[in-house]
């Protein structure tokens, strides 16, 4: 007598597979039965109340803001930094390797500074004046001087 060349995990995935099936028609059969299809177009607007809210009634027209399109900015706003002279302190400087860090005292900001900058030798926990510049990796510091 001949083998069953059907083992237990064919069938059981041939199981799986109509399972699958059943499951897939059930759910286009009831997706058909609830389609709302033939709704009419009030019932399926949308409105965005006064305050960006939505809403199935339509805003009132008393609260209504009319904005002009010459005065919206739709772009990213262009930061300016100032020019104006930052003090600080010399929180970090290396001789031999020419660079150092200066904490502003207001914002207690790390900014990097290059001896070439420098209108005077420093040392660590000096107070100086100075301007700054965004360079290639971030703000550094420039016209530094040392202020007694």
């Amino acid at each position: 007598m001949a083998k069953s060349k059907e083992t237990f995990g064919k069938k059981e995935k041939e199981k799986q597979r109509r399972k699958h099936r059943q499951d897939k028609i059930e759910k286009k059969e009831e997706r058909k039965a609830n389609a709302k299809k033939g709704k009419s177009l009030e019932e399926m607007m949308a409105y965005i109340d006064e305050n960006g809210n939505l809403s199935s009634t339509p805003p009132d027209p008393k609260k209504m803001k009319v904005f002009k399109q010459e005065e919206m900015n739709t772009g990213v706003p262009v930061r300016v930094e100032e020019d104006i002279e930052r003090q600080g302190i010399i929180s970090f400087f290396n001789d031999a390797k020419g660079f150092g860090f200066i904490k502003e005292i207001k914002t207690g900001e790390s900014i990097f500074l290059h001896v070439n900058q420098l209108s005077e030798p420093v040392k660590e926990n000096d107070k100086v004046s100075f301007e700054v510049e965004r360079g290639p990796r971030g703000l550094s510091a420039v016209n530094v001087k040392k202020i007694n």
